[in-house]
């Protein structure tokens, strides 16, 4: 495992993240806590350092996994959390979001709360939890800068969606100085990824970017293939099916990405991530991780072996330049594919001021 730091803050990551919205929620999958515990302690032992939660994620529940899991270990691991929804005093209605609050009040007693079932009396990374822009006063800045004085809090991020927006969201963050943003981003969407990456650049910003959904749902990984069939709770099964029809076809023209596992003399396979193999899960992380200003990528793991493989990432052969430039101009042509995908639209906080020139439509609030 390599490790990379969030902007200016000190705080160290690996470059591969364990996304805790997987244990303490049923929406991928069902498992005991034990075997929720078991995850996060095998991860940590493949060089996972970064860990990265929320309050409302089983409302409360993966932070308390989390804490319970690494309360012996404190002292290893990057503890992240994300504030911003009134889980408290509203039930969870399926996937629906829930009502966002956040003012200096209810910051502090989030993290209070939150702090308490983590275990610790600090977090390393404190990220507003699909903050709009508007939502981000003075008195909230002052609030988290306090906790920063106090601390409390390490480092600060906005983590960016639901969807894949927002633009202004971002673009604040680098203004703010945040010292990372957390999108959605990979070969398939690279909006507003992109955008981040050509904003920090400009404004020579010492932000970073952490990219969640790396697979885009299933795709790159191919843990979504024509032959799969979702069950109905699965998150997977919110994208619409032209997504993934044409994100098949993708798929293969990124053939080029691979390199192939050899069998053994003994006919077993080599473990992912050895001997300069590579598989496509571990070429779509290192895509990303080829921008330097992508701190860490977080992948959505269901099982040990999926920690194995994309854990391993991080080691596997870079991408090249002429992969690098491949991929590129595959990018800018759609791949070639031409009909819609269903997912011509993103959600704006600024009445869709923000995509313009996207090519993206405005979803709303």
């Amino acid at each position: 495992m390599n490790y990379r730091t969030l902007g200016d803050s000190g705080v160290e990551v690996s470059e591969v993240g364990f996304g805790a919205w997987v244990v303490g929620t049923d929406w991928w999958g069902d498992r005991t806590e034990q075997q929720a515990i078991e995850m996060i302690e095998h991860a940590l032992d493949q060089g996972i350092t970064y860990f990265d939660t929320g309050d409302v994620y089983g409302h409360g529940n993966s932070e308390k996994l989390i804490g319970k899991a690494l309360a012996d270990r404190r002292d290893e691991v990057t503890l992240s959390t994300k504030i911003g929804y009134d889980f408290y005093n509203h039930p969870q209605a399926g996937h629906g979001e829930l009502p966002k609050r956040l003012d200096p009040d209810w910051i502090r007693t989030c993290v209070e709360r939150s702090l308490e079932r983590l275990d610790t009396d600090y977090v390393d990374f404190l990220q507003l939890h699909n903050a709009n822009v508007d939502e981000v006063t003075p008195d909230v800045i002052e609030t988290l800068e306090s906790l920063q004085e106090e601390g409390t809090v390490d480092a600060l991020g906005w983590a960016l969606g639901p969807s894949i927006g927002w633009l202004a969201e971002g673009d604040r963050a680098v203004e703010l100085d945040f010292d990372a943003i957390q999108t959605v981003f990979n070969v398939f969407e690279q909006t507003p990824g992109r955008h981040f990456l050509d904003t920090i650049a400009r404004e020579e910003a010492e932000t970073s970017v952490i990219a969640r959904v790396p697979h885009s749902s299933g795709l790159l990984n191919e843990q979504v293939t024509p032959d799969t069939e979702l069950d109905a709770g699965d998150h997977r099964g919110f994208r619409p099916d032209e997504w993934y029809e044409t994100g098949w076809e993708k798929v293969e023209a990124l053939r080029f990405l691979e390199r192939r596992e050899e069998q053994s003399t003994s006919g077993s396979r080599t473990p992912p991530g050895n001997n300069g193999e590579r598989t496509m899960g571990q070429a779509a992380i290192q895509w990303l991780l080829s921008h330097d200003a992508v701190a860490s990528v977080t992948p959505t793991f269901r099982t040990t072996a999926d920690i194995d493989e994309w854990a391993a990432a991080s080691e596997t052969p870079p991408l090249s330049d002429e992969e690098i430039e491949r991929v590129e101009d595959l990018s800018r042509e759609n791949f070639g594919i031409t009909r819609d995908d269903g997912m011509d639209s993103l959600r704006s906080s600024v009445d869709g001021a923000d995509l313009v020139g996207t090519g993206k439509q405005n979803a709303g609030l």
